[in-house]
C-alpha cells in the first residue's frame, strides 16, 4: 500500500483489491465499528471516534449499495484499456484482471528545445512541432489498432503520463467510443515504457482510500 499526503487534511492510500476487505477491518479495529453509507465515488466509513475513510471504487466498477457489495465489485476481475503517453513515447495495453494481455509500445524522436535564438529557433521550432506531431499521429494509429475493436470488452480506459499528450491522441475523432470510457483518474508514470506499462495496471486497479483521522479534541461517539 502506498501512502501520500491529500490537499485539504487527511492521506491517500491505495489499497489493492484483495486487501480492501483487510483494511476495512483493521480501520474497524483502529476506530471501532464504522457506518457505511455509500457515496458517487464508492462508499464512506465513519468510525465512532470522528474518523473517516472514504473508499473510491476504481475505474469501470459500478457503484454498490454496501460495504458487501463493493468488495465484490471491486474484487470482480475486468478488462481495462491502458493508455500512456509523454512527448515521444506511447504504451497501449490491455489488462484483464491483474494481467496484461495485450500490448504495444511505441517511441519517435521529439527534440527538446534549443538555446539558439533568431531564424535558427524558428526552424528548429518547426522540426520539433512536426516530430511531436508525427509521434501523437503514430500513437493514434496503435491506439486505434489495439484498442478500438476492444471497446464492448472494455470497462473503462486508463490514461497516464502527460494530459496534453494523452489529450491529443484521444481527440481523434476515431477514437470517440474510447474516450467515453476514459476514467477521470490520471496515472503519474515516467516516460511509457513496457515496465511502466505492467506497473500501471496495479494503480489502475487500486482502490483509492482518503483517510481522516478524528479531530483530538473530539468526543467518542457511543
Amino acid at each position: 500500500m502506498r501512502s501520500r499526503p491529500a490537499a485539504g487534511g487527511g492521506r491517500w492510500v491505495d489499497v489493492d483489491p484483495a486487501r480492501v476487505a483487510r483494511w476495512v477491518e483493521g480501520f474497524a479495529d483502529r476506530h471501532g465499528p464504522s457506518t457505511c453509507t455509500p457515496q458517487e465515488y464508492g462508499l464512506l466509513l465513519t468510525a465512532p471516534d470522528g474518523a473517516t475513510a472514504e473508499l473510491h471504487a476504481p475505474p469501470g466498477v459500478p457503484g454498490a449499495a454496501d460495504l458487501d457489495g463493493f468488495l465484490a465489485a471491486v474484487s470482480r476481475p475486468r478488462r481495462i484499456g491502458l493508455l500512456l503517453a509523454r512527448k515521444g513515447a506511447v504504451a497501449v495495453g490491455i489488462a484483464a484482471g491483474a494481467k496484461l494481455v495485450v500490448s504495444k509500445v511505441d517511441t519517435r524522436y521529439v527534440q527538446g528545445r534549443t538555446a539558439a535564438g533568431g531564424w535558427s529557433q524558428q526552424r528548429f521550432a518547426r522540426r520539433r512541432d512536426n516530430q511531436a506531431k508525427a509521434a501523437v499521429a503514430d500513437a493514434v494509429e496503435v491506439t486505434v489498432r489495439l484498442l478500438l475493436p476492444e471497446v464492448p470488452t472494455l470497462a473503462a480506459l486508463v490514461c497516464g503520463g502527460d494530459r496534453r499528450a494523452v489529450d491529443a491522441v484521444l481527440a481523434d475523432r476515431r477514437l470517440a467510443p474510447l474516450s467515453v470510457l476514459r476514467a477521470e483518474r490520471l496515472l503519474a508514470v515516467p516516460e511509457p515504457r513496457h515496465a511502466v506499462l505492467l506497473a500501471a495496471i496495479p494503480a489502475a486497479r487500486a482502490v483509492h482510500v482518503l483517510v481522516r483521522d478524528p479531530d483530538p479534541g473530539s468526543p467518542v461517539k457511543p
